[in-house]
């Protein structure tokens, strides 16, 4: 039987500000990484405190950086990122935050060319099923219904 290897405090800390140097994370990731190193919920405390207080761990900074990357990378809108934050336990303050500084013809160039490279993609001839396939892909993303109907109006005639 595989025996668990086992951290002091002191060795967890410096694992996790290593894990939190790398890659921003958030609480919820960092709580789980000491639970999987089977850490004691008292040390679990501790160790985030000090995280904190040492600013490896931010949540503010962390969803900035979310944010800005699954838009950038992912091509992900506001509602899908708003639901992906919340499943991470961020507080809606950072989410609302940080959701407002996404810059608005930023934003609506990746979704128009997201659209349009999408739209030219989809190989369907009935154009309700092509409406329909690319309103799809576009609300899977988590961008607004209310952009996504006007857009595959406008692309597919």
């Amino acid at each position: 039987m595989l025996k668990k290897r086992t951290y002091t405090v002191e060795e967890a800390k410096k694992k996790l500000e290593y894990y939190c140097a790398y890659q921003e994370r958030c609480h919820k990731e960092v709580a789980q990484k000491l639970r999987d190193m089977h850490m004691i919920p008292e040390a679990i405390d501790v160790i985030i405190v000090h995280l904190l207080e040492h600013n490896f761990l931010n949540e503010e900074r962390y969803t900035k950086a979310f944010v800005s990357g699954k838009l950038k990378i992912k091509k992900w809108g506001k509602r899908r990122l708003s639901l992906e934050l919340k499943k991470k336990d961020i507080s809606k303050t950072n989410i609302n935050q940080a959701l407002a500084e996404i810059d608005e013809a930023e934003y609506m160039t990746i979704f128009n060319v997201l659209a349009q490279k999408r739209c030219d993609a989809i190989k369907e001839k009935n154009k309700y099923k092509k409406k329909k396939k690319l309103a799809d892909y576009l609300l899977y993303r988590g961008w607004e219904s209310f952009l996504v109907y006007d857009k595959v109006n406008e692309l597919v005639e």
